[in-house]
C-alpha cells in the first residue's frame, strides 16, 4: 500500500475518531453516541432528496479537530441523526459534470467535462420515472452552472428517450430575470459561473421560451426572482430558493440538487474556499429542516449528502493542495455520506469503502425501482 494510500484509510479512520471524540465531549449527550439508534420500520420511503458538492472540502477544513468549527450543522445537527459512511471512493475523472453524471448513472462516465453532451447511460431520473411510470414534475434537478444543463437525461441510447427529469439552472433564471442590466446589478456575482477553467464558456442551457416557460411553470416572477437574488451572498443559497419553490410547487419524489459554492477555492481564495463550507454546512441543515417541516416530505423522505470527490493533497508535489483536485491521489478520490430519514439508523457510522457508483443503486432499492445498468451496489446500511 502506497503512503498516500495509507494516509486516505488513516483519514476515513480520524474521521470516526474525532465524531467519537465529540460525541464524549458533548455535555449532557449534546452531541452524540456511536451506539445505533433502533429503527422503526413503518410506512416505505417514498421521497428521495440528494445533495451533492460540486468541489469536495478536505479534512482538514472539516472533520479533524482544526477544521470542526465549519461544519457545526453537520457535526451536532445532522449526524447525530445519521449513518454516516467515512469512505467514499471516486474512481472516475475528477470534473464536477462528470463526476456528478457518474454519481447519477452508477457508471463511469468518460466524456470531457467541459462538453455539452449528455451522460451516455441512463440516470436515476430515467429509472425512477420509467419503472415507477411517474410524471416529468415528479423529478428534479437543480444544478449549479450552465454545463449542467444536459445533466437530467442520458442521450437515450441505452434507454427510451424523452424520461429525463426537469433541470433547473438558477443562474440562467437570474441572467434572464436581469437581462440587459446584468453587467451592473449587485446581484452579478451571483452568475458567476465556473471556477476550474475561466475560458470556459458554458452554452446557453435553455431559450428565453423555455426559460419563460419555466418561470411559468414554478409561478415564478422573474422581477419578484431578480429582488429576492440581490438579497442574498451566494448562487448556492439561489439553488436553495428554488429548491423550495419546487418542493412547495410539485412535492417532486426524487429531488437533486449540486452546490457548488466551495469550488471558488480554484482561484486560491482560501478564506473564500472557507466560506463556501460553512455554507453548504448551514444550507444542508436548512434543506433537512425544509423536509422535516414540510407535509408532503416529513417522515417519509431520505436525505443522500455527498461531495462528488475531494481535493489535493497538500503531501502530493503534483497538486495545489486545496485549490485542486488533479492529481488523482487517494484523498482526491475519498469522501464521505452521510444518510437521514425514518428508515434509516441514526448515530451509525459505517467504515467500509463505498465507491461513488453505489450512490445510484442505493437510491433504486429506497424506492423501489430498478437500475439495471448500474454497476455499484445499495447500501444495505440505509435500507
Amino acid at each position: 500500500m502506497s503512503r498516500l494510500s495509507q494516509i486516505a484509510q488513516q483519514r476515513a479512520i480520524s474521521r470516526r475518531e474525532f465524531l467519537r471524540s465529540a460525541a464524549l465531549a458533548g455535555a449532557g449527550g449534546r452531541i452524540f453516541g456511536f451506539a445505533p439508534s433502533p429503527v422503526i420500520h413503518t410506512r416505505p420511503v417514498q421521497k428521495t432528496v440528494v445533495v451533492t458538492f460540486g468541489g469536495g472540502a478536505r479534512d482538514e477544513e472539516t472533520f479533524a479537530p482544526e477544521g470542526q468549527e465549519n461544519i457545526p450543522h453537520l457535526l451536532t445537527e445532522l449526524i447525530p441523526q445519521a449513518t454516516f459512511f467515512t469512505q467514499v471512493v471516486n474512481h472516475g475523472i475528477l470534473g464536477h459534470y462528470v463526476a456528478t453524471a457518474s454519481l447519477a448513472t452508477g457508471l463511469y462516465e468518460n466524456f470531457d467535462n467541459f462538453a455539452d453532451v449528455a451522460p451516455k447511460n441512463p440516470t436515476i431520473f430515467e429509472y425512477f420515472r420509467k419503472g415507477l411510470n411517474r410524471p416529468l414534475n415528479d423529478a428534479w434537478v437543480i444544478a449549479p452552472s450552465n454545463g449542467f444543463n444536459r445533466i437530467g437525461q442520458s442521450d437515450g441510447s441505452r434507454i427510451a428517450a424523452g424520461l429525463g427529469a426537469r433541470v433547473v439552472l438558477p443562474k440562467r433564471l437570474l441572467s434572464a430575470a436581469l437581462g440587459q442590466t446584468a453587467s451592473s446589478s449587485a446581484s452579478q456575482f451571483l452568475l458567476q459561473d465556473n471556477y476550474e477553467d475561466v475560458l470556459f464558456t458554458p452554452p446557453a442551457a435553455h431559450t428565453d421560451e423555455q426559460i419563460g416557460h419555466l418561470a411559468e411553470l414554478l409561478h415564478l416572477s422573474l422581477d419578484d426572482f431578480a429582488r429576492h437574488a440581490a438579497t442574498l451572498s451566494s448562487a448556492d443559497e439561489l439553488s436553495v430558493y428554488i429548491l423550495r419553490e419546487v418542493m412547495r410547487q410539485f412535492a417532486p419524489s426524487l429531488v437533486w440538487i449540486t452546490l457548488h459554492d466551495m469550488d471558488v477555492a480554484h482561484t486560491g481564495a482560501y478564506s473564500l474556499y472557507l466560506e463556501g463550507i460553512r455554507r453548504s454546512d448551514r444550507l444542508c441543515a436548512e434543506i433537512w429542516q425544509a423536509i422535516e417541516t414540510h407535509p408532503d416530505y416529513k417522515g417519509k423522505t431520505t436525505l443522500l449528502i455527498l461531495p462528488d470527490f475531494g481535493r489535493d493533497s497538500d503531501l502530493s508535489p503534483a497538486g495545489n493542495g486545496f485549490q485542486h483536485h488533479r492529481t488523482g491521489d487517494p484523498l482526491s478520490r475519498t469522501t464521505w455520506m452521510m444518510a437521514l430519514g425514518p428508515q434509516v439508523r441514526q448515530n451509525l457510522t459505517v467504515d467500509r469503502p463505498l465507491d461513488s457508483l453505489d450512490l445510484a443503486p442505493t437510491i433504486g432499492a429506497l424506492m423501489d425501482f430498478a437500475t439495471p445498468l448500474a454497476q455499484g451496489k445499495p447500501a444495505a446500511e440505509v435500507l
